[in-house]
């Protein structure tokens, strides 16, 4: 359902109240590439995505457990990660929200969510490991980067974005 701001003499109706009440929808993003090469899979992985539309603000979640049949692609550092956002944004923007990159036991590291285009979404790195050691690849997140995914690995966050009109 499509937001209209509030004008002049609208009176509220059930139409309108949906228009402007966050339900929770299910979303599986398709996971890709940057230059769309050695594209990665899901396999057996555990997806809990879901998001939820207020007016033009889209609230999103997302929980990845990688699993043993996962495939996380190929290639180089050039070949970044990018997963496919629920709604279409309004622009691209730097700053969409916060994920927590998971891996060997209770290893983490901080990326934020990063708009690259109106319907996709990188994760940026952030920060340094737990331990205060620096993270050696920076930047989008990729097949080695900032590890070496492996089967028990996540991507848990959140963020919002706003849609496009």
């Amino acid at each position: 359902m499509t937001y209209e701001p509030w004008q002049p003499g609208m009176k509220l109706s059930a139409n309108r109240l949906l228009s402007i009440s966050p339900t929770w929808s299910s979303w599986t993003p398709t996971w890709s590439t940057t230059t769309g090469a050695n594209t990665p899979s899901f396999g057996n992985a555990t997806l809990d995505c879901a998001y939820a539309v207020s007016a033009t603000t889209v609230w999103w979640r997302m929980d990845i457990v990688f699993g043993s049949t996962t495939n996380f692609g190929g290639g180089s550092a050039a070949d970044n990660w990018q997963f496919t956002l629920p709604v279409t944004a309004a622009s691209a923007v730097n700053a969409a929200g916060a994920v927590e990159l998971s891996f060997s036991g209770n290893a983490r590291v901080v990326a934020r969510s990063r708009l690259l285009s109106t319907t996709q979404m990188g994760l940026e790195i952030s920060s340094g490991k737990p331990d205060g050691t620096a993270v050696a690849n920076s930047g989008l997140v990729d097949l080695l980067s900032p590890f070496t995914w492996a089967s028990g690995n996540s991507i848990r966050g959140v963020g919002h974005y706003e849609a496009a009109a």
